[in-house]
């Protein structure tokens, strides 16, 4: 509280000192009302979510490599090796990589997750979901175990 004691202006001076002491007040009962209430709201089901790290990519001779981009339009470009192509024909060269990977190892009874070949996929930063999705889906329908995208590392100190 402030008090006036005699000085400048006299008696009929108004007080120009702003009393802070209902503002401090109101400001302590909403930070304890957001401390008590923010954990009831940010309630989530336990998980153990997976740590991240990098893993380098161990390049076998047999692992399809594709890249996809889109075009101004948004359409989808997806190439295997530099050569483009559609999504039936990546379909088709899916297929027919990896029964031909089958039929080097002997059959089908001495292939093992780990003796199939990988598909590694290098997506354009601007591209849509959509074509990154359906390269996958396609891939998964042609039968490929191991799906990996591949990225850029980050450089130490900067973006």
């Amino acid at each position: 509280m402030a008090m006036s004691v005699g000085g400048e202006g006299g008696d009929d001076a108004p007080i120009s000192d702003i009393n802070t002491t209902p503002l401090v007040d109101v400001m302590l009962v909403l930070l304890i009302i957001f401390l008590i209430t923010v954990p009831v709201v940010l309630q989530t089901i336990p998980l153990k979510l997976p740590t991240v790290r990098n893993e380098p990519t161990v390049t076998k001779p047999e692992n399809v490599n594709l890249s996809v981009k889109a075009d101004a339009a948004g359409n989808c470009q997806v190439y295997w090796g530099i050569e483009k192509v559609d999504s039936k024909s990546l379909l088709d060269r899916a297929v027919k990589k990896l029964k031909d990977e089958i039929a080097k190892q002997g059959g089908v009874q001495n292939v093992t997750p780990d003796t199939l070949p990988e598909a590694h996929i290098r997506g354009d930063q601007n591209t849509p979901y959509k074509c990154i999705g359906g390269v996958v889906s396609t891939l998964s329908q042609a039968g490929f175990l191991k799906v990996g995208f591949i990225s850029q590392p980050e450089t130490p100190g900067g973006p």
